[in-house]
């Protein structure tokens, strides 16, 4: 048997070879992630962009977006260790130039009317509450004809593009913009908040609410069947007021952008308030319940489709 100074040696004589021991491992019987629960409030966000508005323009900046960077992963630009988050703003008369990238992204939006994301020519409208999709590698820019600001969050599968040595990035030629394309000719590329309201009534009327999550719902491409990326499936729950949920814990890290309501999310050891357009992440693995004191409508989304993809997606409640 060797003894620890032999085990030593020969873990430095392997370690000039680019080897080393997998007994030197400390095997985790379950899943761990250096991301934290963290919140980020309406309150304090929005006045943050509006400073931004006036101190770059939108051709200055291309994209104007303050990233919600998850405080236990800084330099990432990611709010989970699979996911990334941004708030971004656009002014009326405002245009963010054409440019394409192979992670996917998805637009939920949480102020202001008048705006349009265009993909691949193909312009979409953009109102409160609606859930828009840009594919990977499709053309796409945004563009304000209203009287007011708005703002959206983004969320990228960028962390997926990097782990793979895949992410490209192009911009369109200066003079040259994809023919525009008249709506609904494409597949699936925007979700209307007054449907997902309705269908959200439907389901409370149908029956009680999960003990976990009230009443969710999943966003699916009707034609398809599946999740709107390959990578990323898109949530919207509804509690009740009053509603006191269970414990409960997965292996997705999760976004959360609060539409309507006011509650609370306790979240391992971590108690947050939340309101309206508040946007805060739980991350994988993590015990979390929620409280509503009154009707709540969030909006979320995760890396679960990747995840049950691959096999790997956990729930326990």
């Amino acid at each position: 048997m060797m003894l620890d100074s032999d085990l030593q040696r020969f873990s430095n004589e392997i370690a000039a070879l680019d080897m080393k021991p997998l007994w030197e491992r400390v095997m985790r019987l379950a899943p761990g992630t250096a991301a934290r629960a963290a919140i980020w409030r309406w309150q304090d966000t929005r006045p943050l962009l509006m400073r931004a508005c006036e101190l770059i323009t939108a051709k200055q900046a291309e994209r104007r977006v303050l990233m919600l960077e998850n405080p236990m992963l800084p330099g990432t630009t990611f709010i989970t260790p699979t996911l990334y988050a941004g708030l971004q703003a656009i002014l009326p008369g405002e245009n963010a130039p054409t440019h394409r990238h192979t992670p996917n992204a998805l637009r939920f939006i949480m102020e202001g009317e008048g705006a349009y994301t265009a993909v691949d020519g193909e312009r979409i409208a953009m109102r409160p509450g609606d859930f828009v999709v840009t594919p990977g590698w499709t053309w796409h820019d945004h563009g304000n004809l209203g009287t007011k600001p708005v703002v959206w969050l983004d969320g990228l599968d960028t962390a997926f593009a990097n782990l793979f040595g895949a992410h490209f990035r192009e911009d369109h030629p200066e003079d040259s913009r994809p023919v525009p394309r008249p709506a609904g000719v494409s597949a699936v590329l925007s979700y209307p908040y007054e449907r997902t309201l309705e269908a959200l009534e439907r389901s409370a009327t149908g029956g009680e609410p999960d003990p976990s999550h009230g009443w969710k719902l999943r966003y699916r491409d009707p034609a398809t069947g599946r999740d709107p990326f390959p990578t990323v499936a898109a949530f919207m729950q509804r509690l009740p007021k009053g509603f006191a949920g269970r414990n409960c814990r997965s292996t997705d890290g999760a976004v959360y952008c609060v539409v309507d309501g006011k509650g609370s999310v306790h979240i391992g050891a971590t108690h947050l308030e939340f309101a309206p357009r508040d946007v805060f992440v739980v991350p994988p693995w993590e015990p979390y319940r929620f409280s509503a004191a009154a009707d709540c409508v969030i909006f979320s989304y995760s890396d679960r489709a990747a995840q049950e993809a691959l096999g790997f997606w956990r729930e326990e409640s």
